[in-house]
């Protein structure tokens, strides 16, 4: 085994370990002839260490960012984390029920989010609550923020809400199955989710459905749009879909894909998701680029970064960066033991991500998101779900 702070040299390149960074602990506490195959596709040397890391707990919801640096995450043990940019806790918030939900920061710094005790939570700055709103089931869906501050999301009990900012009820509408897919909203309003119920809906900002589409499997992943307001999503009979803002099939593509991994767009117009074990890169027109076998299903969302690097989270060991020729460029071994947080991109690139089962890891990469209309889970930095945010 390599020690830290010497290099390890590999067909593909070297891989230097500096002392406790996240690749050195990993290779001290779990190196497998495995890891070293995996170090062998290394393109470059690469020296990535880690800025900080928090001990939290396991968690799939994938940190908003406030404008001043500030993660916000929820957790499986029924906390809500304010975490600074130099690795310090701000604070806790204390829920009922696990968070799946991922947040999102509203224009006056308001986080938004739901939680298993069937209720959406708006918190301030400091962690205070301001309010919360009871629905019948639980809230995985991760709230969208529209241009007025109406908040959208659904809920396990098979509505959609659209709330005031003050927590108001501004009206409802009723599904035939549970919704745990995340809202977008497109350049006029218009708010689209998916629903177990295997359809797909378009409603306007007062509640009206514009149209729906039936999409054969039930919708567990989350939409991404692009400028031309295409709208990408996938269901869980293995179709990614492409629709056109009227609700007319633009394309679809049978990918086998079950697991809940949303689409995203590269400034290319390159739509990156995962696929099962794989990680899918799909031409604008619907056609298969190319694909990367991952080890296990991939149920987290890629992100993608400026010269159109894809990151992916490849479930148990690793973070690894693709170019869009599906070159790789560099991993990370994490040891993230399944989760499906997607990785978090910094506006001065830093790479947030969990690692091992109970800690939470700042990454040196340098990269901001991509200039693309949804290169993330849930569109931007403060993921308001909004294409008209950045």
């Amino acid at each position: 085994m390599p020690a830290e702070g010497m290099e390890a040299v590999f067909p593909g390149g070297r891989l230097r370990l500096k002392a406790g960074s996240v690749v050195a602990n990993f290779a001290r506490r779990l190196f497998r002839p495995s890891i070293c195959l995996l170090c062998c596709c290394a393109s470059a040397q690469i020296s990535l260490t880690n800025k900080w890391v928090v001990e939290t707990d396991t968690s799939d919801s994938s940190p908003a960012i406030g404008e001043d640096g500030t993660l916000y995450l929820g957790s499986f043990h029924q906390k809500f984390w304010a975490i600074g940019s130099n690795g310090i806790v701000r604070w806790i918030f204390k829920t009922g029920s696990e968070i799946k939900s991922s947040p999102a920061i509203g224009s006056d710094g308001t986080i938004y989010f739901g939680c298993r005790d069937r209720r959406l939570y708006a918190l301030d700055e400091r962690g205070e609550k301001k309010w919360d709103f009871l629905t019948g089931g639980w809230v995985d869906s991760s709230p969208a923020l529209a241009q007025d501050g109406t908040i959208y999301f659904g809920s396990w009990d098979k509505r959609f809400y659209a709330l005031n900012p003050d927590g108001a009820l501004k009206w409802k509408f009723e599904t035939d199955g549970e919704i745990d897919s995340s809202p977008a909203v497109g350049t006029n309003g218009t708010v689209y989710f998916g629903s177990h119920d295997k359809k797909f809906y378009a409603l306007a900002p007062d509640g009206r459905k514009r149209w729906d589409y039936f999409a054969g499997g039930q919708i567990i992943s989350s939409p991404a749009l692009n400028h031309e307001g295409v709208i990408y999503f996938t269901s869980v009979d293995g179709f990614l879909h492409a629709l056109n803002s009227d609700g007319s099939l633009r394309w679809q593509l049978h990918t086998g894909g079950i697991t809940p991994s949303s689409p995203v767009v590269g400034s290319d117009g390159v739509i990156y998701l995962g696929v099962n074990e794989f990680l899918w890169a799909v031409t604008p027109d619907g056609k298969r680029k190319w694909d990367h076998f991952g080890y296990y299903p991939i149920g987290s969302t890629p992100v993608v970064v400026a010269g159109d690097l894809v990151y992916v989270n490849l479930p148990e060991h690793e973070l690894w960066a693709f170019d869009k020729e599906n070159r790789t460029r560099w991993f990370a071994p994490l040891f993230s033991w399944r989760t499906i947080m997607s990785p978090t991109i910094g506006r001065d690139g830093t790479s947030y991500m969990m690692s091992k089962a109970y800690s939470f890891v700042a990454l040196d990469t340098t990269a901001p998101l991509a200039r693309s209309a949804w290169p993330k889970f849930r569109a931007n930095y403060r993921n308001t779900g909004n294409v008209n945010d950045r």
